[in-house]
């Protein structure tokens, strides 16, 4: 088919060749359109990834800061049970 105008095999394709066509480009666009928002459905999913591991990380900081300020910082001292007990006891 070298040579010929685009309108020259428009013309040597049938009504079936064409709907068959015509579905093709159709499913191409549907296929494109999907994609496009796959993208941006990614692009969303990693952006609220980086986000809450920001605040994963913003967290587990407050947490070792607390630990180190509290008076007994969790280093195993033996604890006795009657200074726990409330005063009216």
């Amino acid at each position: 088919m070298e040579g010929l105008s685009d309108q020259g095999i428009i013309e040597l394709l049938s009504n079936s060749d064409m709907e068959t066509l015509q579905d093709a480009e159709h499913r191409l666009n549907e296929l494109e359109i999907k994609a496009s928002f796959t993208e941006d459905l990614l692009d969303q999913l990693n952006l609220t990834l980086y986000r809450q591991q920001q605040q994963i990380d913003s967290l587990i900081l407050q947490v070792t800061q607390l630990r180190q300020q509290s008076p007994d910082s969790g280093a195993g001292a033996t604890r006795n049970l009657r200074d726990e007990l409330p005063p009216h006891y």
